[in-house]
């Protein structure tokens, strides 16, 4: 059974210019997940991140505590996941 999930989020607070991106590539690569992360005209960032749960929590949890970043809200929606992705990538 197929334990990958794919996850659709919209971060905002204190996350651009703070690293944010380059952390959550770091992290991804670190946990084994695959996916993107960009920076969004209005301040937030979007992230497509891809990979078994307790991994994509681990990532998320381990980017609240930079030191810099600061995440006032997190949307989260599970979407189909993709296959034939083999990375992570800074948009």
């Amino acid at each position: 059974m197929d334990k990958k999930k794919r996850k659709h989020i919209y971060f905002s607070g204190r996350v651009q210019g703070v690293g944010f991106r380059y952390m959550a590539m770091h992290f991804a690569e670190a946990y084994g997940l695959t996916g993107w992360v960009d920076n969004l005209w209005d301040g937030r960032v979007e992230m497509e991140v891809q990979g078994e749960e307790s991994s994509i929590f681990h990532m998320l949890t381990s980017l609240e505590s930079g030191t810099f970043i600061r995440i006032d809200d997190c949307q989260i929606s599970n979407i189909p996941s993709v296959e034939d992705e083999y990375y992570f990538i800074v948009k």
